[in-house]
């Protein structure tokens, strides 16, 4: 029996990969890798797929110097620039995806995080959500403290999501305005506060693999169950603009990998998935079963439709996975 087959049924026994062991998956025979890492998920997950929607609420002019960010004020990348968007655009946004069979609508700003006043409006705007559409109500607002997310969960949010982005010995390549720590204070201030949290990170940053399996294993410690894998878009005006773009064989492998690692986690395509041939199609046969759908934050994404009909043919079925 080969290592990769060993793994895997270890792991389909309750095993947890070790580093070790991870980093040997990332020199295996990738159709054997991806194969078993399909065979994992669909032990643990079945043919459930998470499909989630995203709007831009609050765009450009952040303090933070994220080096793959077009919305950063550090760079000149020609990103839209706006305040906080009012109740009425966000509600209407929710309610159009709800009714396209979208079970999880997130609202995500921009800037280090948003100030109470600005909270006070997207508690409003969530519960105008609830009352107008049948849709998970998800928000990204940077790093909250426990009381800022226990007003949110109050207002109906059920799920937080703050990338951790990359591992903690790579973060500081990527931003120096905030710390690895800080992200993990967040994550655990949601999670005092009873809330559900999405974190994972991006690809291409210019870490190795063991950052990225460093990175798994601390979504792993924290308990993350929804864990998205966005493959960098390299933006004119920012620091990583020249970064080799990966392929999608390349987010394949990576996801096969994250499988072994977090076997029953909803591994979610996110950004970047634009720029792949099959648009993710073949990691969603190497142990992806989740995705962002439609626009990004400042690129286009894949519609709802499209990707709809792509669930069909893999005969894949949208639930709310770990809610």
């Amino acid at each position: 029996m080969s290592f990769v087959s060993e793994l895997k049924e270890k792991v389909l026994s309750g095993y947890q990969v070790t580093k070790n062991e991870a980093m040997q998956l990332w020199d295996c025979d990738y159709d054997e890798l991806c194969s078993s890492a399909d065979e994992i998920r669909q032990y643990f997950c079945k043919n459930n797929f998470d499909i989630c929607t995203i709007i831009n609420g609050k765009s450009g002019k952040c303090s933070e110097n994220c080096k793959f960010c077009a919305q950063s004020s550090f760079y000149h990348t020609g990103a839209g620039e706006y305040p906080l968007l009012d109740t009425e655009s966000i509600v209407k946004e929710a309610v159009y995806n709800a009714e396209h069979g979208i079970l999880r609508f997130s609202i995500v700003t921009s800037g280090k995080k948003l100030n109470d006043s600005e909270i006070d409006k997207m508690c409003e705007a969530v519960k105008e959500i609830h009352k107008n559409a049948d849709i998970s109500v998800c928000v990204s607002f940077g790093l909250l403290n426990e009381e800022q997310y226990k007003r949110l969960k109050d207002a109906g949010v059920s799920r937080v999501h703050n990338n951790l982005e990359t591992s903690e010995n790579n973060f500081r390549n990527v931003c120096t305005t905030h710390t690895f720590e800080d992200k993990i204070n967040a994550i655990k201030a949601a999670q005092s506060a009873g809330l559900n949290v999405c974190s994972g990170g991006i690809m291409g940053l210019g870490e190795t693999n063991e950052d990225r399996t460093d990175m798994a294993l601390t979504l792993r410690e924290l308990g993350i169950k929804s864990v998205p894998v966005n493959m960098l878009n390299p933006i004119c005006g920012t620091p990583f603009e020249n970064n080799q773009k990966l392929t999608e064989k390349d987010m394949c492998r990576i996801c096969a990998v994250y499988r072994f690692i977090l076997p029953d986690a909803a591994i979610r395509l996110a950004g970047g998935r634009g720029l792949m041939e099959q648009k993710g199609k073949e990691c969603f046969k190497s142990g992806a079963n989740a995705a962002i759908s439609g626009d990004m934050l400042t690129t286009s994404g894949i519609t709802i439709e499209t990707d709809m009909q792509l669930l069909k043919e893999l005969d894949y079925r949208t639930v709310l996975c770990n809610e």
